[in-house]
């Protein structure tokens, strides 16, 4: 109980923080609001507990063994969440209400967790930490994947709220168009630190 306890923390201070999946429920609240935003939001909260219960189970170590295989998921990653910050700064204000664009599907959101390098940190990181040689594996997992269930609903939850009641502030065409522009460029920023682990990777290494 002790351990789950603290698994429960980790997991609260990993999910409320700022990182890609907050972002972008964050802006399809302010873009779309709550209700459209439902899929995308259980993508998030289903997904990603799904892919620390696969990487506890040894999914990751495919990728110890194939280090290249994951060098490209990150590149792949890289490409998408460039290509979702275009998709976010140039949202036109109100574009649920003129049919001109769609908020993630729960599909979409789910398979995210997978070239999303914050995702991947957290997961692994978590099954590191918090398993344990004499332990049962099964069991630690299972209850890694809980504390990541319980506290995904509550802490990207509050990013949604948040971006939802943005929404009602952000009645300005000009001010949610700046805010989206915002967002966008956050998302990217947030794609530095995955961008100099792949020079590293690729061209450093190389040198």
């Amino acid at each position: 109980m002790e351990i789950f306890i603290a698994v429960l923390f980790f997991a609260f201070s990993t999910t409320i923080t700022p990182g890609p999946n907050n972002v972008m429920i964050m802006s399809s609240g302010v873009n779309y609001g709550i209700r459209a935003s439902m899929p995308h939001f259980l993508g998030i909260c289903l997904g990603f507990p799904v892919m620390v219960l696969l990487v506890g189970f040894g999914f990751g170590v495919v990728f110890e063994k194939f280090p290249n295989l994951h060098q490209l998921i990150k590149v792949a990653g890289v490409a998408y969440l460039l290509w979702l910050a275009w998709h976010i700064a140039t949202a036109e204000p109100k574009a649920i209400e003129k049919g001109t664009r769609k908020p993630f599907t729960f599909w979409q959101a789910a398979l995210f967790q997978w070239v999303n390098a914050k995702a991947w940190m957290m997961a692994s990181g978590a099954v590191a930490a918090y398993t344990t040689v004499t332990g049962n594996p099964v069991t630690e997992v299972l209850a890694i994947t809980l504390a990541f269930f319980l506290m995904a609903f509550p802490c990207v939850g509050v990013w949604l709220l948040f971006g939802s009641l943005l929404r009602k502030v952000l009645s300005n065409a000009l001010f949610q168009r700046i805010f989206n522009i915002t967002m966008g460029l956050i998302l990217v920023a947030s794609i530095i630190p995955v961008l100099q682990e792949l020079w590293q990777f690729y061209f450093a290494r190389a040198a």
